[in-house]
């Protein structure tokens, strides 16, 4: 079955896996400071690398500054929600052991969704900072349900926690469509949300988001150690010092204060979780210190990278960047199956 691999039996040498790790970590801040370059630049009005230059040194007209100024807080925000993503599937990837866990895949964003509209109809809830309290419980409630159905029987099936989440989402996407639908007020502002978009956000969604990702980033952090034991199996992880169902729990209550305040601030974005912690592993290894600090370059890269594209295909319109990370993260998730198959 195709679980994650603690540690490779051997090939590489040491010199050589510090030497992949730095060509990693450069290439990928230099594909995120592309982003961000890339992010300010691109938009309705088109703008050159000239004028994002002039810019930032203080030199462009006042109308040139209003229009580049304005995509500061859709970058910022984007950095923000790229990295609780994809911090968030590393997360679950590590707590489940399997290389399909995801927050969207797993039901979480569903649950973030699902507490968000429910609060927002049946008890008046609005506002960012109402949203991102609201998603938690939802988030967390699904998480834990989805765990303890798809951990359950033999466990010969890697799939089965892909199941348990497809049938929990389909469950509170029901609910959801339910309850908008017979209640239009709180249907006109979901039906933006829940494509996933960084546009029409500002600063103020930003700063109701921060806390929530540092909480999650720096629990992350400290389960790292207990993550890399839990990676040799529970008895050893135990003998090791470490305690297997206190850094599930850790785990996936970092994952769940992550993926529900990204929920919160953009929408349910997709396979974001799924594809980056692939790509970390692959350059960093299976230490989780450096899958995280990986994630965190990685994450906002493609988030940012994705909503850019979604600015330049349908110019003057946009296309939503949830859309965008579907097509790339579908893929994706194909390739991931395929190998569970061929290490089944």
């Amino acid at each position: 079955m195709a679980t994650i691999s603690p540690a490779p039996p051997g090939g590489v040498s040491r010199t050589g896996g510090t030497a992949r790790r730095a060509v990693g970590m450069s290439g990928g801040l230099l594909l995120l400071a592309f982003a961000l370059f890339a992010s300010v630049m691109f938009g309705s009005r088109t703008t050159s690398f000239g004028d994002v230059v002039d810019v930032l040194s203080g030199t462009a007209d006042a109308q040139l500054t209003a229009v580049v100024e304005s995509r500061y807080p859709r970058t910022a925000l984007g950095v923000l929600a790229g990295l609780a993503l994809a911090v968030a599937g590393t997360l679950m990837q590590g707590v489940s052991r399997n290389a399909l866990a995801e927050p969207g895949l797993l039901g979480i964003n569903a649950g973030a969704s699902a507490s968000i509209v429910t609060a927002a109809a049946f008890l008046g809830a609005s506002g960012s900072t109402a949203a991102m309290w609201w998603a938690l419980p939802g988030a967390l409630l699904a998480g834990v349900l989805v765990l303890a159905i798809g951990s359950g029987g033999s466990g010969r099936s890697q799939v089965r926690l892909v199941l348990a989440g497809a049938v929990l989402s389909a469950v509170l996407m029901a609910f959801i469509q339910a309850v908008t639908l017979t209640r239009p007020q709180v249907f006109d502002s979901y039906r933006y949300w829940v494509v996933g978009a960084l546009g029409g956000r500002d600063f103020e969604v930003f700063r109701a988001m921060l806390p929530f990702t540092c909480a999650g980033l720096v629990l992350a952090l400290v389960l790292a150690r207990g993550l890399n034991a839990l990676a040799l199996g529970d008895a050893t992880a135990a003998a090791l010092g470490a305690r297997p169902w206190l850094v599930r729990s850790g785990g996936l209550f970092a994952a769940t204060l992550l993926s529900a305040s990204a929920t919160a601030a953009v929408g349910p974005i997709a396979f974001v979780g799924l594809a980056v912690p692939h790509v970390v592993r692959a350059v960093v290894g299976v230490d989780f210190h450096r899958q995280i600090l990986f994630s965190c370059v990685a994450g906002p890269a493609l988030l940012l990278l994705a909503d850019v594209v979604g600015r330049i295909v349908l110019r003057p319109q946009e296309l939503m960047v949830g859309v965008v990370t579907a097509f790339v993260g579908a893929p994706a998730l194909l390739v991931a199956v395929r190998r569970m198959r061929g290490n089944a």
